[in-house]
């Protein structure tokens, strides 16, 4: 039984990181290299993540900088840029590309935080569906006589109290990112 729960809280927490990576790859109107993060570049016939063949980072809270190693990436890595679909127009200037991040509209700002709210709902239903599984791990140890009845009804309570207690965690999580959003 205690692997059982175990391994729930486990998954749970797996659903938690899922939706704080969801989160990081949102725009918020300030420049992070993470919104980078799910772009991959061509580069030599395989598709490569940005950070793995360029120096990618922030100077300031509207700029992201890249600066590949390798000269022939440069038209690549803009060609990637442009594509994604984070509506971001890169700079290449033959040193170094940049990439102005302009600032949210209102409507822009709402837009992100429905879909901030889709990403929750995702994480919540994963968690649920965890409990759902464990219930069933400790519905078969009954069945199969390796628990008792009130052994069962203890773990789905435990379970229970983890449940909530993760949920809890994205509706924390989804407050402070709704909060980065709005700001302005």
């Amino acid at each position: 039984m205690r692997e059982a729960l175990k391994e729930a809280e486990d998954k749970m927490k797996k659903a938690l990181v899922s939706l704080d990576k969801e989160f990081a790859r949102l725009r918020t109107g300030r420049a992070t290299t993470s919104l980078l993060d799910g772009v991959r570049v061509d580069y030599y016939g395989t598709l490569t993540p940005i950070d793995q063949i360029a120096s990618v980072s922030t100077p300031d809270s509207r700029t992201i900088t890249i600066q590949p190693w390798d000269r022939k990436a440069f038209s690549v890595v803009e060609k990637a840029i442009l594509k994604s679909d984070l509506g971001l127009t890169p700079v290449n200037d033959g040193k170094i590309i940049r990439i102005g991040i302009p600032p949210l509209t209102e409507e822009r700002r709402k837009d992100l935080a429905k879909v901030a709210k889709k990403y929750t709902e995702e994480a919540k239903v994963a968690v649920r569906n965890v409990r759902r599984d464990a219930n069933e791990v400790l519905k078969k140890l009954k069945s199969d006589k390796k628990i008792s009845e009130d052994e069962q009804h203890k773990g789905q309570e435990e379970i229970q109290k983890l449940t909530d207690a993760y949920v809890a965690k994205t509706d924390a999580a989804l407050a402070k990112k709704e909060k980065e959003i709005m700001e302005i």
